[in-house]
């Protein structure tokens, strides 16, 4: 299989893989009971718009280049529709020679969630209810204890004497566990390292998001609520473009942003320099120089997923 490849083996090699041969599979076999019942829940909100040119769409690995096109025409249609508003959908490809990682200081973070806000500002998450990928949580100096962690504190009050802070978003990991439970390939690891999901196909099902060991994936069991003046209209089709109710979204290391050279919003919004990213590939980076002479270490390593951020101690 090739690395850029959907994961998994289409369901029918004759049709090819559809979200209809999906259902017709499923509803033959106990396990997949679950998963139809949550893909047929978004269609109840549709109704009379049900868009049938949506559904049958091919996957995103199977679109050529002029059916792309019509994609991406028809989500930037259905965005001013629903917004009023002109937002732009990309479909931006991965760097050759490009693998990305994340490095976080732990010893400089304070704590003050500028990295979330940033985040939900830069991929168009829901308000109401509020999406956020990043989580922030407040722990004892001494020692990382995720059960007894903190992640309603005030973080107008922060830093907080004796308390370390540790941002948890998607580890975008070489082993993910989340892509390999996807019942119809909707989720999958890009060749430049980075976890995607396409929300026409995804149905719904959730399997990835109890996969996650970092519970780094969002499900949108209400439709999300954006006001049009908070925007970003600059936009990608795996990234950061306006999502329906019943699909599962997640961090992709601001992919629009980063496959044109440019840092992870949330890299930017940080005021003490505590994040670092880069292209591990290139010798003269930043994040090759962290792996190289820090002592790093990454979240739950005891489940081998192989997450391709991490974590440092500097202060």
């Amino acid at each position: 299989m090739s690395q850029d490849a959907p994961n998994g083996p289409l369901l029918d090699p004759e049709e090819g893989t559809t979200r209809r041969n999906f259902l017709k599979a499923a509803a033959v076999t106990t396990a997949g009971v679950g998963a139809v019942a949550a893909s047929l829940a978004p269609l109840r909100e549709l109704d009379a718009t049900f868009d049938k040119e949506a559904w049958l769409q091919k996957h995103y690995h199977e679109l050529t280049p002029a059916e792309m096109d019509k994609v991406l025409a028809r989500l930037e249609d259905e965005a001013k529709a629903e917004y009023g508003v002109d937002v732009t959908v990309r479909d931006v490809k991965p760097k050759a020679k490009t693998k990305y990682a994340y490095a976080l200081n732990l010893g400089v973070c304070v704590g003050c969630r500028r990295c979330a806000y940033a985040c939900e500002k830069e991929n168009n998450t829901s308000r109401a209810p509020g999406k956020q990928y990043i989580r922030v949580l407040e722990m004892e100096q001494g020692g990382i204890d995720l059960e007894t962690a903190n992640h309603q504190y005030d973080p107008e009050t922060v830093p907080q004497p004796g308390k370390f802070y540790m941002p948890v978003q998607c580890h975008q990991c070489d082993k993910p566990p989340c892509t390999k439970v996807c019942p119809v390939n909707a989720t999958w690891k890009e060749p430049d390292g980075i976890v995607v999901v396409d929300y026409n196909w995804c149905i719904g099902c959730r399997y990835c998001e109890a996969a996650c060991p970092y519970w780094a994936r969002r499900f949108n069991f209400e439709k999300p609520v954006l006001n049009p003046a908070d925007m970003n209209t600059d936009t990608a089709y795996l990234s950061n473009r306006p999502r329906p109710v019943g699909v599962m979204e997640k961090c992709t290391f601001c992919l629009h942003r980063v496959r044109e050279g440019r840092y992870p919003a949330c890299l930017e919004a940080c005021p003490t320099g505590a994040r670092a990213f880069g292209n591990v590939y290139d010798p003269k980076s930043e994040i090759r120089y962290i792996l190289e002479n820090k002592r790093v270490f990454v979240l739950k390593e005891d489940v081998g997923t192989l997450p391709n951020f991490f974590y440092y101690f500097d202060a």
